[in-house]
């Protein structure tokens, strides 16, 4: 029988061999969490949070010890991961309906500059990484949340087939459990929860189409606020912070904002065990046709833990700030590649590693050409997944507004382990060394002034480069009434703060009547 294969006919066997090579392109499931920090993980070094399966995930692949979100805040760096590029080349810099020009005096917050102006929609002109891949024969799934435009610029409108919860808002209108308000994903039973149903949405997709090379992007709304969970996983974790030690004190006041220094919110805890079994329920999917074996998965987020503003849900230590701010706190993510058979599983880089360079590593995993009129700034991580290297280069970012959770507009040059941050407000500098000092105390600004410099004329070329927009002075700044404003925040606001999150902890506390509806989920 194998002498008489080789009388086949030539079109017969080119076919066969088609079909063979078809059959082994890889699927990609990519999940992304909206606002999750890089602490927030068990084995990200989390005693008090539980995320079995999304550890999985990092114990199968390999976890980028340095990986960076391309901005503080979520949609420059949803948009950046789909387009390759970095913020003030997609023209998306801060989170779309943000205020911007005179309109942030509106905010009260009585700031010294107005934010520079931003597109409010993911340009047409943009081939995203689902165009890509649907034009290379994929079939491809968004759930969740979008953020990246109003109806026109909406999932379906950017490359993907199916789209099942994505649309204009950044966070889950009418809260985590059914009946929510999401034009683009039906209500479930009341108490349904969000997080599982985008997951399960996820699993069902994987289960009709895992016979066809798929991309699959679960973009889940969790763990923003609103902070919701159950009341049972709420006692778990309010039980777990007990046993662990209550904290007398939980904030810290931060140069404009209190920032939360401890992690034992219960109910936060509750939403990160709720999204790592809504990703078990997507790698059970794959495991149970065998597709785990010719799957990508990549796991990341947005921007930083929301350790100040928002919810205050979470602690960044020793990492500084949070979303919203220019320290690691606000940039630094997990960031897991499971590649079968190109990653070793449990290994580790340290290598710095960027939002934009999701877009050339997965079409270069599944064999496609970055398209030519598509002219990113990332880089692929292939090398660097087969235990290689990559070539040594600057990382920048660069968000001219204010942000909710007292960020400041700033630029940002890093290269290896120093860092510069240049503020906008006053001109000023800062630089870290960040093997030495990951917490960023101690501003080597003098010491270091030669490089400082040269890092700083770098950065400046990058800006005038990328044709940055920047923030303009208000004409109509009076700084005492900013003053007064942060005084009242480092003390009053945060009498309140210690409080609230205080009663979190109580053994009678209820949040309403009956936990969202979620005791009947």
């Amino acid at each position: 029988m194998k002498f008489d294969t080789f009388f086949l006919p030539a079109a017969f066997l080119l076919m066969l061999g088609f079909f063979c090579v078809e059959a082994k392109r890889p699927n990609v499931v990519f999940i992304l969490v909206d606002d999750m920090g890089a602490r927030d993980l068990s084995n990200e070094g989390s005693a008090f949070y539980e995320s079995p399966h999304i550890d999985r995930i990092a114990h199968e692949g390999m976890k980028f010890t340095r990986g960076y979100a391309t901005c503080q805040v979520c949609s420059p760096s949803r948009a950046s991961i789909l387009t390759g590029k970095y913020p003030p080349n997609h023209g998306i810099t801060t989170w779309i309906g943000d205020a911007s020009g005179e309109a942030w005096r509106k905010r009260g917050r009585h700031d010294s500059l107005l934010p520079a102006e931003y597109e409010r929609n993911l340009r047409d002109s943009e081939i995203t990484l689902a165009e890509a891949m649907k034009n290379a024969g994929y079939t491809t799934f968004f759930a969740g949340k979008w953020h990246l435009g109003s109806k026109g610029s909406w999932p379906t409108d950017h490359g993907f087939d199916l789209n099942k919860g994505g649309w204009d808002v950044g966070s889950p209108r009418g809260g985590f459990f059914s009946p929510w308000q999401n034009p683009n994903l039906s209500s479930g039973p009341i108490g349904e929860s969000l997080t599982r149903r985008l997951g399960q949405e996820t699993a069902d997709f994987i289960e009709a189409n895992k016979n066809q090379p798929f991309l699959a992007y679960l973009s889940f709304y969790t763990v923003h606020g609103p902070i919701q969970t159950t009341e049972a996983l709420w006692k778990k974790y309010r039980d777990k912070a007990e046993k662990i030690g209550l904290a007398k004190e939980r904030f810290l006041f931060d140069r404009r904002l209190n920032v939360r220094q401890v992690q034992d919110c219960p109910i936060y805890a509750g939403m990160i065990e709720q999204l790592d079994h809504s990703i078990g329920i997507v790698l059970d999917k794959l495991d149970e046709h065998g597709l785990n074996k010719n799957t990508i998965i990549c796991f990341t987020s947005d921007n930083g833990g929301v350790s100040s503003g928002d919810a205050y849900a979470t602690s960044n230590l020793p990492l500084r700030g949070g979303k919203g701010r220019q320290w690691e706190g606000g940039i630094r993510e997990p960031f897991y590649i499971k590649a079968p058979g190109i990653a070793k599983a449990g290994s580790k880089c340290a290598t710095p590693v960027n939002g934009i360079d999701w877009y050339p590593t997965l079409l270069e995993l599944c064999g496609i050409e970055v398209p030519k009129k598509q002219k990113v700034d990332g880089v692929s991580l292939v090398p660097l997944l087969k235990g290689e290297d990559i070539q040594k280069r600057p990382l920048y970012w660069h968000y001219p507004h204010y942000g909710n959770q007292g960020g400041e507009p700033s630029s940002i040059i890093m290269e290896g382990k120093w860092k510069l941050i240049h503020y906008h407000e006053d001109g000023r500098d800062e630089l870290y060394d960040l093997n030495k000092d990951i917490g960023e105390k101690n501003d080597l600004i003098e010491s270091e002034a030669k490089r400082a410099q040269n890092m700083r004329r770098r950065l400046e070329h990058w800006l005038q480069k990328t044709k940055a927009t920047l923030p303009t002075p208000d004409p109509e700044f009076e700084p005492e009434k900013r003053m007064q404003r942060w005084e009242n925040i480092r003390s009053t606001k945060k009498e309140g703060l210690e409080k609230q999150h205080a009663k979190f902890l109580e053994p009678e506390y209820k949040p309403n009547k009956d936990w969202w509806g979620s005791s009947k989920d």
